[in-house]
């Protein structure tokens, strides 16, 4: 039977931790049981160290899957294991960086946009094929033989993703703009990625000084908050606020807290606004399913707020199947905003923004329904 390869992520922590176990058991969580009963004996596992985006190992796998809660990782449990041994282990430094295999791995084919092939890095096991697995298993072997040293930010190598235990069990909260800590040194097919954030702090700021203008309190992504456009600094915004009520449950507050933009009533919160300059719109919809899954009443206005030009993209992402199995559905409770209606719904309203109320600016949005084809 042909050997099957399998994509196995670690952080720098938990791969630390793995280690010091004696490097003998592999795991998973236990929402990933079915994928995982599927491993056999002698496949292999490509270990791959997020947050600093490196191959750092291949695992040979030495039995059929099996559940147990030994302690081996401090976070989490992993109980959904297989026994592995080492076939060629490498040390964070002398890790391969992803995109030094962009050229030989189908993640990075044919991409629509630069950040497209980290959805192929977002659970494990994920099956890989014997194309990529063999290039990844060269690699590794190469560098074992030949290692080339290079540093490694012991800050993105220290960081465990935090597990928070909810109704639908342990999830976690991606912090915003990760893209398994990695930034591509070379954007692929992307002349315009230098403007890209510019766009992104003037909508923005737009959105802040809007908010802030008619009277309420508004709120920046935290870590956006040292921002600034056109010498316009966030942080001075006269209602900006330095923290947000607590108005959720933990993993749902840190939710909150990511949204590019909130305006607020007092402790209520009545806009959100997610901003998506880039090719991709993922981010913010992933952000905003995951407000639906956790607060099925939602009722905060939630909107997209993305180029014109992208209008027809951002329709058709609402509309798939993924998000429209939410309850309710993506669509229903979100709306679409172009950057060129929101500028003109700012030279409109003029001098009567401070009496206007929120709900103003759904009159330049549209329901998020999908262009016939």
């Amino acid at each position: 039977m042909a050997r099957t390869y399998w994509l196995d992520l670690f952080s720098g922590t938990t791969w630390a931790e793995f280690l010091a176990a004696g490097a003998t058991v592999s795991g998973f969580r236990e929402s990933r049981w079915g994928v995982v009963q599927r491993i056999r004996q002698g496949d292999y596992l490509l270990c791959y160290l997020t947050g600093v985006s490196r191959w750092i190992g291949i695992l040979e796998v030495m039995s059929a899957p099996f559940r147990d809660n030994t302690p081996i990782w401090k976070g989490e449990d992993f109980p959904c294991r297989v026994k592995v041994a080492g076939i060629t282990l490498l040390t964070p430094e002398t890790a391969i960086p992803v995109f030094e295999l962009r050229d030989r791995l189908s993640a990075f084919q044919g991409l629509t946009n630069p950040i497209a092939w980290t959805g192929r890095f977002r659970g494990s096991p994920a099956r890989w094929s014997a194309s990529d697995g063999d290039a990844v298993l060269d690699a590794v072997r190469d560098a074992t033989e030949n290692p080339v040293i290079r540093p490694v930010d012991p800050a993105k190598l220290a960081r465990r993703p935090r597990a928070f235990k909810t109704r639908l069990g342990l999830v976690t909260v991606p912090e915003r703009e990760e893209q398994d800590g990695a930034v591509d040194p070379a954007p692929i097919d992307q002349p315009n990625e230098a403007k890209e954030p510019t766009v992104h702090t003037e909508i923005q700021w737009l959105l802040l000084k809007l908010g802030s203008d008619m009277g309420h309190d508004v709120w920046v992504a935290r870590n956006d908050r040292n921002r600034e456009w056109r010498d316009h600094r966030f942080a001075d915004i006269p209602r900006l606020r330095g923290d947000l009520p607590r108005l959720f449950d933990e993993v749902t507050q840190r939710t909150v807290e990511l949204i590019d933009v909130l305006w607020l009533r007092g402790h209520t919160i009545v806009g959100a606004f997610e901003i998506e300059s880039t090719t991709s719109i993922y981010s913010g919809l992933l952000r905003m399913s995951d407000l639906i899954a956790m607060l099925p009443n939602l009722t905060i206005p939630l909107y997209l707020v993305a180029p014109d030009d992208r209008r027809h993209k951002v329709l058709a992402e609402v509309t798939r199947a993924t998000f429209r199995r939410l309850k309710p559905p993506l669509e229903d409770v979100c709306q679409y905003l172009s950057f060129s209606s929101l500028r003109e719904a700012i030279r409109a309203a003029g001098s009567l923004v401070p009496f206007l109320s929120p709900d103003f600016i759904g009159r330049y949005a549209e329901p998020c329904v999908a262009d016939e084809a």
